[in-house]
C-alpha cells in the first residue's frame, strides 16, 4: 500500500494536536493577555490616505498583572484589526503578550480568537475535504455527491454570513435616523493580474447619535460615488443599540440582507439534494 493512502495523518494529527493544546490552554492566543479596553481619543483619516489603517484612535487599558493604565496610541494600523467605527468611550477587545502591552492589538472577535481552536478547526476543515476526495477515489464517483453534499450542507447549517444577516436585520429594524457629512474620502491603488491600476475610495462620515457620542465611521462598500463624496450630506441609520450597525439606505441594506439570505441558504438545499442523489445511486 501506498505511502499516500496515510495522508489522513497529517491534518488528522495537527487537529488533534491542536486541540489538546487549546484544552490545556498552551496555544499563543491563550498565552497571551486580553483585556478590556476603550477608545478615549479618536481624528479622521486625512483626506486621499489608505483606508487600510482605519481610524485612529487612542485606546487605554488596565493591565491585570502590574495594576497600570496605559494609554497607547493606534494611528498608524499596526496593532491589529483596523478600526471602522470610532468614538470616545467605545470598548474594544485588546490583547498581548504578558508583560508587555505596548505591542497591544485589537481584536476583531475577542471571543472567537482567544479560544485557540482556529487552527485546529482549519485543519479537521482540510481532513474532511480531504476524506470526501478519498471516498470519490477509493469508492466511485456515487460519493461525490453524497460527500460534497454533506460539506454543503455543513456549510449553509453553520454559515455566519446567515446569522450576521438575520441579526443586522433585528438590530435595523428600529434604526434612528441623524444627519451625517463626509469628512475625507480615503484613496488606495491596487493591480489587477494584468498589471492595471485600480483605485479604490472608501468615504470617512462623522455624525452624532441621539444620546450625543460624535462617531466616525467608514464604510468599505454600497456607498454611492465614494470618489466625489467629499462634504456630501445625507441621513444615516443606525441602530440603536450599537452604532457600528448602520445604513445610507434601508431600502439597498434589506436587498442586500434578502441576497445574503439567498445565497448562505442554497448550499443547505443544495446539499441536501446532492446527498439524496448519491443515496440513490448507491442503491442502484
Amino acid at each position: 500500500m501506498s505511502w499516500f493512502a496515510y495522508w489522513w495523518v497529517v491534518p488528522g494529527g495537527l487537529a488533534v494536536l491542536g486541540y489538546l493544546l487549546a484544552f490545556a490552554r498552551l496555544t499563543p492566543s491563550q498565552r497571551a493577555e486580553w483585556v478590556d479596553a476603550r477608545i478615549v481619543d479618536l481624528e479622521s483619516p486625512d483626506h486621499r490616505a489608505s483606508k487600510e489603517n482605519g481610524i485612529p484612535v487612542t485606546v487605554a487599558f488596565r493591565d491585570p498583572r502590574s495594576g497600570q493604565e496605559f494609554t497607547l496610541p493606534n494611528t498608524d494600523g499596526k496593532h491589529g484589526f483596523p478600526v471602522r467605527a470610532a468614538w470616545v468611550g467605545r470598548e474594544l477587545v485588546v490583547h498581548y503578550p504578558k508583560g508587555h502591552p505596548e505591542k497591544f492589538k485589537i481584536a476583531l472577535d475577542g471571543e472567537a480568537e482567544s479560544d485557540g481552536r482556529s487552527f485546529p478547526t482549519f485543519m479537521t476543515a482540510l481532513l474532511l475535504l480531504g476524506l470526501v476526495i478519498h471516498a470519490i477515489v477509493a469508492w466511485g464517483h456515487e460519493w461525490a455527491f453524497l460527500g460534497f453534499g454533506a460539506l454543503l450542507f455543513l456549510v449553509g447549517l453553520f454559515s455566519r454570513d446567515l446569522r450576521g444577516a438575520r441579526l443586522r436585520g433585528r438590530q435595523l429594524a428600529d434604526a434612528i435616523a441623524v444627519p451625517a457629512h463626509v469628512v475625507a474620502v480615503t484613496t488606495d491603488v491596487y493591480q489587477d493580474g494584468e498589471g492595471s491600476d485600480i483605485i479604490n475610495h472608501a468615504p470617512v462620515i462623522a455624525f452624532t447619535t441621539t444620546d450625543g457620542r460624535a462617531a466616525l465611521v467608514q464604510p468599505l462598500d454600497n456607498f454611492p460615488n465614494p470618489g466625489k463624496s467629499l462634504g456630501m450630506k445625507f441621513t444615516l441609520h443606525y441602530a440603536a443599540s450599537d452604532p457600528t450597525v448602520y445604513t445610507h439606505n434601508l431600502d439597498f441594506d434589506r436587498k442586500d440582507r434578502r441576497n445574503t439570505t439567498r445565497y448562505t441558504t442554497w448550499p443547505l438545499a443544495l446539499g441536501l439534494a446532492a446527498m439524496a442523489t448519491g443515496a440513490v445511486l448507491l442503491k442502484l
